[in-house]
């Protein structure tokens, strides 16, 4: 039976209930406490995803453990968790658990993080061995802290999966740096296959829902990894359901062509907790479909856009496309 997956009320997943399963917010987001509650909107039916806890689920979240690995899938909730561990496909948060950013839709946890894991680098690329990945998608927590804002560690984790596992292509799914000098050249020199980077939302909502971060900073930073490497594949994601009106997100489709993007997603924005941002609306397929459509036409290789998109979501069914559709284009 396909359920919802509702972080904020119910897990479904195994061992739900327990006290160290339940979200709770306060814990997790101490700076948001003081923020009034927001209504939660029932869900509509096209947002339906099928509660995790098959045998191949349980087998990722068992390397996963074992390693002692962070995975984004958990900690930001992503209701695809049981679709993308049932094929042994997992999202990894490397540099700890803890933010030292708190942006209004974000599930994960905000505080002063822990030290660097020195060995981490090795127990992600053992991960990713033992799980067979053909592709693998890396992301962190904002590191701010950091001198180089954890460009070196990303680094680290890109080599240490060449050389464990030659032929898995590799995602990585970036903070901004804070435009730390040096930093993003540090990371595109270890050559990832993807450079991803999210926009998050229309530059009119970063006030309230990534006030860390600037909206031209992280467009401009996608355009710098297109001028220091030009083969590496560059992505960026929004979420909508959060207030944007229809010609600014047209607009944000032109700004990330006019840095040569080549794959945008577009996924539908839901509330981790009462205390974050609310859901203004839920946007229908069909208009998903259009933002497809249009997105095509603006020139993007790779366009994925529906209520389920997340970032990491099918990404190696959709690198295998992108690279099919960038040959096609250098072939015509």
């Amino acid at each position: 039976m396909a359920v919802v997956l509702d972080l904020l009320n119910r897990d479904p997943r195994p061992n739900a209930g327990s006290p160290k399963s339940e979200v709770k917010p306060e814990l997790r987001h101490p700076e948001k406490q003081k923020r009034p509650e927001n209504p939660i909107l029932r869900k509509p039916d096209w947002i339906r995803v099928k509660a995790p806890g098959s045998p191949k689920w349980a087998e990722t979240q068992k390397i996963v453990k074992a390693e002692k690995l962070v995975t984004v899938c958990e900690e930001a909730g992503c209701p695809n968790i049981g679709e993308c561990w049932e094929k042994k496909h997992a999202t990894f948060m490397i540099m700890g658990d803890t933010c030292t950013r708190a942006c209004a839709f974000c599930n994960v946890k905000t505080g002063v993080p822990e030290a660097l894991d020195h060995d981490e680098p090795r127990k992600v690329a053992d991960a990713v061995a033992k799980l067979g990945l053909e592709h693998v998608v890396i992301t962190s927590v904002d590191r701010d802290d950091l001198q180089d804002g954890g460009a070196e560690h990303f680094a680290r984790v890109i080599r240490a999966i060449r050389e464990a596992s030659p032929g898995t292509t590799i995602e990585i799914l970036t903070p901004d740096f804070l435009r730390k000098p040096g930093a993003l050249e540090i990371v595109v020199a270890a050559k990832p296959d993807v450079f991803n980077h999210n926009l998050e939302t229309v530059p009119g909502k970063y006030l309230k829902v990534r006030p860390g971060a600037r909206y031209f900073h992280s467009l401009r930073l996608l355009q710098q990894v297109k001028e220091l490497d030009p083969t590496i594949f560059t992505k960026s994601g929004i979420m909508v359901g959060l207030g944007e009106e229809r010609n600014e997100v047209l607009q944000l489709m032109d700004d990330l062509r006019s840095a040569e993007v080549d794959f945008i997603t577009i996924g539908q924005y839901l509330a981790p907790s009462r205390k974050h941002h609310a859901v203004i609306r839920f946007v229908t397929p069909d208009e998903f479909k259009s933002f497809e459509t249009i997105a095509y036409v603006k020139g993007f290789l790779m366009v994925s856009s529906t209520p389920l998109t997340r970032s990491s979501h099918h990404a190696g069914e959709d690198f295998a496309k992108l690279r099919a559709a960038r040959a096609a284009k250098l072939g015509s």
